[in-house]
């Protein structure tokens, strides 16, 4: 059995919470379950969990708290669909990726083989957060793992591509930040006229290519 944890927040939301280390995996559990999920919940899956939201009037928690565990038994991650494939071209380094040569060096890498690393295979839209169309991208391997930036900078340009924490991020309009800047798009990853807005979505898969 998979281990999850159920969590009451407030008296109108749960949290469900898959607890298997392996960030992939969880990830791919929690999306899994959001998809079976009722949808007037309105579910939202984060890397590795699920936030529920309903009407405490007409839904009584245990009631909830119990079809929620019968989704549970349900779920197949394996059947997961594996999502759009998106490629996204990126500018490595120089004005655009300022932190690259730092962050290689950090990483005991020549810039040319961060780049090259990046771009090896497409990987996984874990989550959307922090800020609207922020897509959380990985898990990258242990050789692109670095700590966030002990000084997290002001203002980030939009389409900046970081890195940061195992995962891989892009920047979708100037915010402050603090992961390591390696590149940048001119891809547009959130506009409020477009549907939906974001342009990726959890279970997308990325694919980084450098021009």
């Amino acid at each position: 059995m998979t281990p999850w944890r159920i969590c009451p927040m407030g008296e109108a939301a749960l949290l469900i919470e898959c607890t298997l280390n392996d960030v992939a995996t969880a990830n791919a559990h929690a999306l899994a379950l959001a998809e079976v999920l009722p949808a007037e919940w309105r579910p939202l899956p984060a890397i590795r969990s699920v936030l529920i939201r309903f009407d405490p009037l007409r839904d009584a928690y245990d009631e909830v708290q119990a079809r929620v565990r019968r989704a549970l038994a349900g779920i197949a991650p394996d059947a997961l669909p594996a999502g759009r494939q998106v490629t996204i071209p990126v500018r490595y380094g120089g004005e655009h990726g300022p932190d690259l040569e730092d962050a290689a060096h950090r990483l005991g890498l020549a810039p040319d083989e961060l780049i090259a690393q990046h771009t090896a295979q497409p990987r996984r839209v874990l989550m959307i957060g922090f800020a609207p169309g922020f897509p959380y991208i990985g898990p990258l391997p242990a050789s692109l793992t670095l700590p966030r930036r002990a000084t997290p900078r002001a203002a980030v340009p939009a389409g900046s591509v970081a890195i940061a924490a195992g995962m891989t991020g892009i920047y979708p309009s100037q915010l402050p930040g603090g992961w390591h800047l390696i590149g940048r798009t001119e891809v547009v990853l959130f506009d409020p006229a477009r549907e939906p807005p974001a342009l990726l979505q959890p279970g997308d898969r990325v694919q980084f290519v450098a021009t």
